[in-house]
């Protein structure tokens, strides 16, 4: 099971061994896929180092009348209080299989438009009197399950019995799992948890959804949550999606490899504990028999294998190959312009100063202050996040401000300088 470090700032095992969040958004996960189809999915995601998949248990695509594809429906009569065994088998099913990979599953117990049908085809059968139970029944059923626990589903809270409507959720989980399972809300767009739960107790970690605009700046979202008190772990749970339309809108082209990587080394070295990567095609499973969802263009089977999903892992493995629950963001690392909007550098560093990571969306060079690191002498490295190798700079002493300009013919770059006294293998070996 998962917690939250003595920090406050990333999720550990029991153990206390660190957890990384690699996620990927596979919101239509137990509505639309086969148990075949879903084995494909999972064992692709593993092999491409993810550790989570964020999943809904009622899906939004008419996921009450719609049946999945077992061929059952949830709930009889729409009521919660009647659940199908047979739809909820094959949710077993599918959270043994990802628990047997090595994947928890943020699951989500209800899409936001059955508890606040604003927009979306519902229908709202979720009131403040009836969710605990379910709650409780679904907590109970997955009580020793690899899992966190993911309220919201892309809505706001709009009024009191919204809010209250969370809070009986919540509290049915609990109940449920006997605490278990971390707990935490996905906003609607351009929204965080924090906005409305941050001071929750129930609320153990923060969730960003910055959107799916081009050049959005998540690290200012993940910044801003960061800085809160009480202290919160934070994420982007949903950043831009690769091959998604840019601010949905055909005309601004779609998002591609290189707008998600930049949306995950952003957040993290912003403070984020770890990221969601999410892909327009495999969040709602597209294959001709669907309708496409905003200019869906691409078989989410064909759509497993771009090239942004499998260069997450180079992140993850970049994070991990230095002490890992004493990172934090240091700006003042940086003494040049860090830039703005598409070409912005940000940076983030061990608290004892053993090594900092600067992320450069640009070819312009940067200036850096390496007092900030510890040791008489610093190993530089040139990161490729594309590949995950790197290609050594020098080493050099450790004095005052110096100069570093990115390597040509790509636009990212991360800048890995070590205190050479600590003998870090090389960032990708």
């Amino acid at each position: 099971m998962l917690k939250i470090s003595d920090n406050k700032r990333f999720l550990i095992y029991d153990d206390g061994r660190p957890f990384f969040w690699l996620a990927d958004t596979a919101w239509e996960l137990f509505h639309r896929l086969t148990l075949e189809e879903a084995g494909e999915y999972l064992r692709d995601r593993a092999a491409k180092k993810f550790t989570v998949i964020q999943a809904v248990v009622l899906a939004e695509f008419d996921g009450l009348h719609q049946p999945a594809a077992n061929g059952h429906c949830p709930f009889f009569h729409d009521d919660p209080a009647q659940p199908n065994e047979a739809y909820f088998a094959h949710v077993d099913a599918v959270v043994g299989m990802a628990a047997e990979l090595g994947l928890h599953i943020a699951m989500l117990p209800m899409w936001g438009d059955k508890w606040n049908v604003r927009w979306g085809i519902g229908p709202q059968i979720f009131t403040a009197a009836n969710s605990r139970a379910y709650a409780r029944w679904l907590a109970r059923r997955y009580r020793e399950a690899p899992l966190i626990w993911v309220l919201g589903g892309d809505r706001a809270i709009e009024s009191a019995e919204h809010r209250a409507i969370m809070d009986e959720l919540a509290a049915g989980l609990r109940e449920g799992d006997g605490g278990n399972h971390l707990i935490t809300f996905h906003p609607t767009g351009s929204q965080s948890s924090a906005q409305d739960f941050h001071d929750a107790d129930w609320l153990d970690f923060n969730m960003w959804q910055s959107g799916h605009n081009r050049n959005r700046d998540n690290y200012a979202c993940i910044a801003s949550d960061y800085a809160r008190t009480p202290t919160k772990p934070c994420l982007d749970a949903e950043n831009g999606y690769e091959d998604h339309p840019a601010g949905f809108n055909i005309e601004n082209g779609y998002l591609d490899e290189y707008d998600v990587r930049r949306g995950a080394y952003w957040a993290l070295f912003a403070g984020a504990f770890g990221h969601t990567y999410g892909c327009h095609d495999i969040w709602q499973f597209w294959t001709p028999k669907f309708a496409p969802i905003t200019f869906c263009r691409r078989n989410w089977h064909e759509a497993l294998h771009l090239a942004g999903a499998a260069q997450m892992q180079h992140a993850r493995a970049l994070c991990e190959s230095r002490p890992f629950l004493t990172r934090i963001p240091d700006q003042s690392l940086i003494v040049s312009d860090p830039g703005k909007t598409a070409h912005h550098v940000r940076a983030t560093r061990d608290q004892s100063g053993s090594y900092a990571f600067i992320y450069l969306p640009t070819q312009r060079p940067v200036s850096v202050n390496l007092e900030k690191l510890s040791g008489s002498r610093i190993v530089g490295h040139w990161f490729n996040p594309r590949t995950g190798t790197a290609t050594l700079i020098g080493e050099f002493d450790r004095a005052g401000l110096r100069e570093f300009t990115p390597p040509a013919a790509w636009p990212d770059w991360v800048l890995v300088l070590d205190d050479a006294s600590r003998g870090f293998a090389a960032p990708g070996t």
